[in-house]
Parts: C-alpha cells; structure tokens; sequence
C-alpha cells in the first residue's frame, strides 16, 4: 500500500509544529493565510495519515545528563521483543531494529548513573541471548533536538519561518534545576505537547497561572522543547540510514558542522567509542543514499571509515507507539 501524499499545506503545517509546537492553531491559520478550521481539519488528518504527534521534549544536557546510543547485537528470535521492552522505557527516545534484524539500536537518557549502570551493568547483560552491547556517549550535539528534520523541508516561506519559530534560548551557565512539580508537567508535556493549560492544571494539580509561568520558564531555558513525531514514508523518505564515522580528532568538529548543514541529516553528534561521529539519514531511495555516501560523505575531510546501517523497522520516535512492534515481552525493564 503506498503512503499517503501531502500536500504543500500539510508539509508547512508539520514545519509550523516543529517551529513551535504549542503555536495555536489561529496564528497558524493567520501566517498561512487560512482558516483555523481548515488548520485544525489538517492536524487531525496528519495524525491519522502520517502518525503526526507533538511531544514536549527535555533537553537533557541542559539538566546536567547525558545521553546515549546502546548498540545490542541479539540471536533473530529475541529482537523484537528486546526492542519493545527498551521501547517501553521511559528514559529511550529512539529504538529500531537494524541489521538484518540481529541488531537493536537505541537513543537513552538516563537520569542518573545508577540508573544507566542498572540498565547497561545490570538489565542489559542478564538478557537472555544478547550476545554483544556498546554503549556511546553523545559528547557534542551538533543536529537534532530543537533543531528537528522538518525544519530542512522549506515547506514554510523565509517569512513565514520568521513569524512562526521561537525564539531561541540561550546556553545557561550551570545546569538547570528543575524541582518535582516541573518533572510532572515535564512527564505529560512528553505525552502531549499540545496539552490545553486548563488539562496540565488539573493533572499536577497546579493553578493554571503557576503551570503558565513553569511552562514558559522551562522554554526559556531551554529544558523544554518541542518536536514532531511522524512517519517519514509520505514525506518522500524511504530509508533511514545509521552513518557511524570514524574522523580525525583534528577534523572532527568540521565534519560535524558540516553534516548538521546536510538535508538529509535529522541527526549528528560527536561520540565516544571506535567510531567518533554519528548521523541519522534520510534517504528517497537506494540510489540517493549511494550518491550521499560516494559524493557528500565521501568529500568530508578526514573521514578514515564510514559503517553504514539502515533501520528496518522504526520502534519508537520519541514516543513509544505499540503498533509498531509486534514484540512486547520478554526484555529488561
């Protein structure tokens, strides 16, 4: 069956949302020169036919953590459902099965060591028929989080861009501190970021006003951001590729520069491990991504080695969905 087709105004809509993702629907309609019915008619559509989805997104460098891309090279028969069970975590952004499907791959943010021992020293390594595990920490961002893929679309005007994106907050000086009251709002902005101010009141219990001011505070620091889920196939993409670089130290920071600024990059960081610089691709076909290998990557100066996968099958972006895995037992918790 083939996917879906967008049209220009659905493809400036999702760029909208990636800009700001809690933009009213009004102000929308205002800059694309429509209706807010016909905005609205549009939003509705897209979680149907493309899973679009706005999530509140913590930026976890910002708080003091870490993150991290776990590699698990598994026996066939255990994949899926060591997928699922990673998937379902709270502290995974990403999971897809990759290689052949011998090979889970996933994005985490633990907020704590112990926590990222017990699921790395302890959780991971008692799992029946993993045969492998390495562990990379993002050391520099250099593509992704508030800087979402869509906004590479120029589906949206110079103008139009301008009058929807926030703005940018600065780089604070110390970590952010956040008490358990913003970790709720947190915690349900990540299930939707689109969440009214009267349903995020009565879920922490807060005034409207105080969830208000939390609210705007998280964005300007930073902590909070908005992103969009949704499928890539009715965007035109039809493989996600994994790119793991090895580059010279002295090259490193130009390579990733330079990735950032690729359309084809959604995401690119700096990495511990063999491999130094990692990218998250998107690709409309199998040609496209020989030709972004032979001619982009291979121009990058000082790239030693490059090891390419592609994900067969996306678990979960950002936000789990059940429906996209079959596997739902038997992994670490």
């Amino acid at each position: 069956m083939n996917p879906p087709t967008l049209d220009a105004l659905d493809l400036k809509l999702l760029q909208a949302l990636q800009l700001d993702g809690r933009a009213p629907f009004s102000r929308i309609a205002q800059v694309l020169g429509v209706s807010d019915q016909t905005v609205a008619r549009r939003f509705r559509r897209l979680r149907t036919t493309a899973g679009l989805r706005v999530l509140g997104m913590t930026d976890e460098v910002r708080l003091g953590r870490s993150n991290w891309i776990v590699r698990l090279s598994c026996t066939p028969d255990v994949a899926d459902p060591l997928a699922a069970a990673l998937a379902r975590r709270p502290d995974t952004m990403y999971v897809a099965l990759i290689s052949g499907g011998t090979e889970v791959m996933c994005a985490m943010r633990p907020r704590s060591r112990r926590e990222r021992d017990e699921l790395l020293l302890g959780h991971l390594r008692r799992t029946p028929r993993v045969t492998s595990i390495s562990a990379h920490c993002l050391l520099h961002s250099f593509y992704g989080g508030p800087l979402g893929w869509l906004t590479k679309t120029d589906a949206l005007t110079p103008d139009e861009a301008a009058a929807l994106r926030r703005a940018h907050p600065g780089t604070p000086a110390a970590p952010v501190d956040v008490d358990p009251d913003d970790e709720r709002l947190l915690a349900l902005l990540r299930e939707d970021g689109r969440a009214p101010l009267t349903e995020l009141q009565t879920a922490t219990g807060l005034t409207e006003s105080v969830v208000g001011r939390r609210l705007e505070r998280l964005l300007a620091t930073g902590v909070l951001y908005f992103d969009v889920q949704h499928d890539v196939e009715p965007l035109g993409q039809e493989i996600e590729a994994m790119l793991w670089l090895t580059v010279e130290p002295a090259s490193l920071a130009g390579a990733g520069h330079a990735l950032a600024a690729h359309p084809e990059v959604r995401f690119a960081a700096a990495t511990t491990g063999r491999a130094n610089l990692f990218a998250a691709t998107l690709h409309t076909g199998p040609g496209a991504l020989y030709a972004y290998l032979s001619e982009r990557i291979g121009a990058l100066e000082g790239v030693r080695s490059v090891e390419t996968l592609l994900a067969l099958r996306q678990v979960k972006q950002l936000a789990y969905d059940r429906s996209r895995s079959p596997g739902d037992r038997g992994a670490p918790h």
